[in-house]
């Protein structure tokens, strides 16, 4: 794929605002843009230190901006004072626990933060893309799977339902004020920068690591799509540059899927066989508020846009638990 191999001239000294650059997909969405030789200005509301944005020192590479995404002056000077041309939206609260803990917080940032962009976007017009993040999550529990962009918008849990409302305000914007938006959902993402530990790939890798057994929250046979961070990334920057050749993708809604529906059981085991060990998984069936089936079909993306993932799950995983083997070796906590 053109963003993930040679370089792709749409990028060099493009103005490109990034929210979320110090999540999992953000860092190494900054990663490439830089590669790609865009001006990168990212939005950082807390400090996390240990972010590979920060451990890879990109920060010294591009400009950060201190707040919160809900401020929409903020976001109207930023996307003005640096002339902003593409916008990639992924600041989110994304854990499933604290979202049925938090509902509130989560609301705001996921659906108030969601508008409080694209309003400051719609009054910016040097913004010529904007991609947003949304996720399989927003299409709620279905009986027909997989998923795909006529799915209906159903969430009904705290988590998936900011999700819905954050992808229907993204349409609105796209349908009644033209803005150039388009959307992504996605299944669960995995690979390297993960710091969220009670999510399964780096949680199951560091015990490991650790000499414990996994923990699996439910009863191991929830179904999921997972994707590699990395083909999560190609696949943004690809959709952002098909909508500057195709302005009629406006408000269009693509899902990124390896199209493998796999269990919770199944992907422990695999990662227990990369590494090596004999250590068996604790299944301990705590999880609740969560779907249990999903996953998606790709097939818009694959005739629409070209798409093909860079990526199987087999090499995804090798990729992640390398990246971790080295991330904790000297880590003292471990």
């Amino acid at each position: 794929m053109e963003s993930m191999g040679r370089m792709n001239p749409f990028w060099i000294d493009r103005p490109v605002f990034v929210t979320g650059a110090t999540g999992l997909v953000g860092s190494w969405l900054v990663k490439q843009l830089i590669t790609a030789k865009a001006q990168v200005v990212c939005l950082m509301r807390d400090w996390v230190p240990q972010s590979e944005l920060v451990r890879a020192n990109f920060l010294d590479q591009i400009r950060v901006v201190r707040g919160d995404l809900v401020d929409q002056d903020l976001l109207e000077r930023v996307l003005g004072e640096y002339e902003i041309n593409t916008v990639f939206h992924l600041a989110a609260q994304t854990i499933v626990g604290i979202a049925n803990r938090n509902p509130i917080s989560t609301f705001e940032t996921n659906i108030r933060g969601t508008w409080c962009l694209l309003e400051a976007c719609r009054r910016s017009p040097n913004v010529k893309q904007i991609v947003i993040a949304s996720s399989d999550k927003a299409y709620g529990d279905q009986e027909k799977l997989p998923y795909d962009e006529t799915t209906p918008l159903q969430g009904t849990h705290p988590y998936d339902v900011s999700k819905s409302c954050a992808d229907l305000i993204s349409t609105t914007y796209a349908t009644t004020y033209q803005l150039p938006v388009v959307i992504t959902r996605c299944g669960n993402f995995y690979g390297g920068g993960d710091l969220n530990w009670n999510r399964i790939v780096p949680g199951t890798i560091r015990s490991i690591i650790r000499g414990e057994s996994p923990i699996i929250r439910s009863d191991g046979l929830f179904v999921r799509d997972y994707f590699y961070v990395e083909d999560g990334v190609a696949a943004y920057m690809l959709l952002a540059e098909a909508l500057a050749q195709k302005p009629e993708l406006r408000g269009e809604a693509f899902n990124f899927s390896n199209e493998l529906n796999i269990t919770v059981i199944d992907l422990v085991e695999q990662i227990l066989h990369s590494m090596g060990t004999p250590l068996r998984p604790e299944i301990r069936n705590e999880a609740s508020n969560e779907i249990r089936y999903q996953y998606l079909s790709a097939t818009k993306a694959r005739t629409m846009l070209n798409w093909t993932p860079l990526f199987t799950l087999e090499t995804g995983l090798q990729r992640t638990i390398d990246w971790y083997q080295n991330f904790l070796k000297d880590d003292q906590r471990v």
